[in-house]
């Protein structure tokens, strides 16, 4: 059962380990894609990126089911509606992004003239989307790919920079409840 004002074991665990996933899935990709042609390490980041993608995507799918089957604490009574509103937003724009970023990174493998087989952390192969991997001509549904992951990747980092200043404006300045109800049961400085 949830506390009022706290989130339960599960849903924090699945929070830092999407949380930490995503941060070593920017830190992968980035690297990957600027590294020069030809670089030994380049298709291991690639592999890693596409695995961790994979991992976002199924700890968001195990998130919501946790979501739709419990309900969250409160938000703090004070804050203003525009408030509440900007953070029933921002959780469902992360939502989807977290669904979409792995399903365009999905979808850029699998029209990718390459060919190359998702390995999910080595022990097994992922399949190709079924009719994208199909396709005639798949160098349109690639570049679209490529664009909407790169445009979602770059909306994520947004995000993340409001997500974690937000949290920290709760806890440094308003001094509420809303950032310390997502970590594990320790306290910060006040």
């Amino acid at each position: 059962m949830l506390s009022d004002d706290r989130y339960n074991s599960v849903a924090i665990v699945l929070h830092w380990l999407i949380a930490l996933s995503i941060l070593a899935l920017l830190v992968v990709g980035w690297t990957a894609v600027l590294l020069p042609q030809g670089e030994p390490v380049r298709p291991s980041l690639f592999a890693a990126h596409k695995s961790l993608g994979l991992t976002v995507l199924v700890l968001t799918l195990a998130r919501i089911a946790w979501r739709l089957s419990y309900r969250a604490p409160a938000l703090p009574e004070g804050m203003p509606g525009w408030e509440k509103a900007a953070s029933k937003l921002g959780h469902l724009l992360f939502y989807v992004l977290m669904l979409g970023l792995p399903l365009s990174g999905w979808a850029v493998s699998s029209t990718s003239s390459r060919n190359i087989p998702t390995i999910f952390f080595g022990l097994f192969e992922v399949p190709h989307l079924p009719v994208l991997s199909t396709l005639a001509d798949k160098a349109p549904a690639h570049q679209a790919a490529e664009a909407v992951h790169s445009a979602a990747g770059w909306l994520l980092i947004a995000l993340l920079v409001i997500h974690v200043g937000a949290a920290i404006r709760h806890h440094l300045v308003l001094r509420d409840s809303v950032l310390t109800r997502m970590l594990p049961r320790f306290s910060l400085p006040s």
